[in-house]
Parts: structure tokens; sequence; C-alpha cells
């Protein structure tokens, strides 16, 4: 099932790379970009993170928060932040519940075979938990700028 804009945002708590909650709805009140990754220090995923990283003094002057999400554990996403200097949260899904719910797990081409895996996506949540734009399947390389012109940051 894919999420589409004007959906509510399916809520989630899940544990930061230093073990602690994280809970959207906690958030309401702010625009959220929360985007999903396959996995920790890899070459694309890493590009991505980075570029996050390098948006976040203009997203956060415009009171966005970004949050990344994996399935990676918490002690490998604390590996990432330090190895990258990410400055945002990194979350871990270990059990896919979340990366379900908003259709970011499910089958997926790689090197032409059919996997099931994370399917690399962006979702764009409003200040009411109101989903804003949903982007399915992005690539690691510009996704960030192209998000930050279609947001107008």
């Amino acid at each position: 099932m894919r999420l589409a804009p004007g959906d509510e945002a399916p809520d989630f708590t899940l544990p930061d790379a230093d073990g602690n909650p994280v809970t959207l709805s906690k958030l309401r009140g702010q625009r959220v970009i929360v985007y999903f990754y396959p996995a920790a220090m890899t070459p694309g995923c890493t590009k991505q993170a980075c570029d996050f990283t390098a948006a976040m003094p203009g997203l956060t002057a415009e009171g966005v928060t970004v949050l990344g999400i994996s399935p990676d554990a918490p002690a490998k996403l604390a590996k990432f932040r330090e190895k990258e200097h990410l400055t945002f949260p990194l979350l871990s899904d270990s059990d896919k519940s979340v990366l379900t719910a908003y259709g970011a797990y499910g089958e997926k081409m790689n090197y032409g075979k059919t996997i099931m895996g994370v399917i690399r996506s962006t979702f764009v949540i409003d200040a009411d938990g109101k989903i804003e734009k949903a982007l399915y399947a992005v690539k690691a390389t510009g996704h960030v700028d192209r998000l930050r012109k279609d947001l107008g940051i």
C-alpha cells in the first residue's frame, strides 16, 4: 500500500541511534521530512544522508525536522552518524513495521532481480500530521536538492 498526499501519516515511535524513543506525533506543529533508506554506510545511503546534513541549516531555518529511518540497529546508526558527522536523528525500524506502514518495504528490482527490501522513499508531513508529498523509489544522488526546490526551501 502506498501513501498519497492528504493521507494521515502513520504514527510511530522508534529508537534513535542512542536508543532514545522518537515519536512522530510529538513533532506536530512543524513540517517533518521522513526518509527511508536501505542501509547505513552504503554508498547511496551515505550520499543521501550527507546531502540532508548539508541542507540542514536551510531546512532548520524553515522549521523542518528531518528523520532518517532504516532497519539498521541503533549501534550501527550511531557509527554511521559519527563517521559521516550527520546532524539529524537516525531511527531504527528493525522489524520493518514502519517501513511497511509507509509502503517503503516490499518488492523491488535490484540488479535485474526482484527482491524484498527497503524502497528508498521520502515523505513530507505537514504540521497537522498529513502527508504533503510521498516520493517512492527516489534516487539517492540529487534527491535532496530536488526536494528542496519542490518545497521552496
